[in-house]
């Protein structure tokens, strides 16, 4: 959005917009006087550091741009943003690392804001053997260019077309909350990439009917998901808020049945190698 180059009321007139609010429906929200607003917006009233977070608050604005809003209106950053093994997150990254664990042997992730994988648990390596493309495993690996990739997994998603959907539809609603430019550039790659044409019926019409599943090739079996997501109630650090966890449940007992067999190989298998 260019907020070096705009002032704190461009920037809060860009937010409303993005939430496709009026001046009137701000106001009211925030409990002030739409004149005050305008004034705020137009720059002959410059708000204290107590309005901007307000504003900021009903704008549903990430921590990261509220930051970006303090210094446009020459007030200091209000969230720390630490490094991921910065001591303070060492306590949040443990709960990371237990959720990850505890949701085994079914595959979870954590990523960032731009999708970059931050952690995984032991079962998602069975899932990612066979990438075509190895430079896609490498750190900093993004989940949607490994997902959607021609070399990467896309390949083995038997409901591509719909998976594909899924994800850019869930991309797209990110960029319209943050604005963030790298997550827009992510978006024009993926779409650059060959989708598979939809099916004429669904390939699981009752996982279909309550969640959308990911239907992943492994061997001679078809593996289907259902996911869910885990992010940090009430963060006051930036990077905190940005992280998110992604955990994929057995849509069908087959599956289930895969992940539970391969888990107790692998399990045998560390207990040979202590021994």
């Amino acid at each position: 959005m260019g907020t070096h180059q705009l002032s704190v009321g461009d920037l809060i007139r860009e937010w409303r917009m993005r939430r496709r609010l009026s001046q009137l429906d701000l106001a009211a929200d925030a409990e002030i006087s739409q004149r005050h607003l305008s004034f705020v917006e137009s720059g002959r009233a410059m708000p204290s550091r107590e309005m901007v977070l307000h504003l900021a608050e009903q704008l549903e604005v990430p921590l990261r741009q509220r930051n970006q809003l303090l210094l446009a209106a020459g007030y200091a950053p209000t969230f720390s943003e630490s490094t991921l093994d910065d001591p303070l997150l060492a306590p949040a990254m443990a709960a990371v690392e237990m959720v990850l664990k505890g949701h085994e042997p079914f595959p979870a992730i954590a990523v960032d804001r731009h999708w970059n994988l931050v952690a995984a648990n032991a079962a998602l390596a069975p899932l990612l053997e066979d990438i075509a493309d190895a430079s896609l495993l490498a750190p900093p690996a993004n989940v949607l260019r490994l997902s959607l990739h021609p070399a990467g997994l896309a390949p083995r998603i038997t409901n591509l077309h719909d998976w594909r959907r899924h994800l850019l539809a869930r991309l797209r609603r990110q960029i319209d909350a943050s604005g963030d430019p790298t997550l827009t550039e992510l978006e024009r790659e993926l779409l650059s990439y060959p989708g598979a044409a939809p099916t004429s019926r669904p390939t699981h019409p009752a996982t279909a009917a309550i969640a959308h599943p990911l239907r992943l090739m492994m061997g001679r079996q078809v593996l289907s998901f259902i996911s869910t997501i885990t992010v940090f109630g009430t963060p006051i650090d930036v990077t905190l808020s940005e992280l998110a966890i992604e955990s994929f449940f057995p849509a069908d007992p087959d599956t289930a049945g895969l992940l539970q067999k391969l888990a107790a190989e692998r399990d045998a298998a560390a207990k040979l190698l202590t021994n």
